[in-house]
């Protein structure tokens, strides 16, 4: 099955340290091309490289976030007139 994907630039606005010692570390990341209402998000402050070690964001690192669904899950938009290479308005 086919997988449609959208990648957005972010910045690690912030490293928020959990309340208590079994919570997980979070980043806050600031997604650019969001919605000012919905430009930041929080997620767990870990990483792991292709050799499994552990990492860890820090502040003011630029990030990919990638948001992919099933091509089922997706549907298909009608071309623009930007993209049909016309370039008639």
């Amino acid at each position: 099955m086919t997988r449609k994907r959208k990648k957005l630039r972010g910045t690690v606005a912030k490293v928020v340290k959990p309340l208590h010692p079994h919570q997980p570390e979070k980043a806050e990341i600031i997604i650019h091309e969001a919605d000012d209402l919905y430009r930041e998000i929080r997620v767990d402050n870990e990483l792991v490289d292709e050799d499994g070690e552990k990492a860890a964001l820090k502040p003011g690192a630029e990030v990919d976030v990638i948001v992919e669904a099933d091509s089922d899950a997706t549907v298909k938009k009608p071309p623009t007139l930007e993209k049909s290479g016309t370039g008639k308005h």
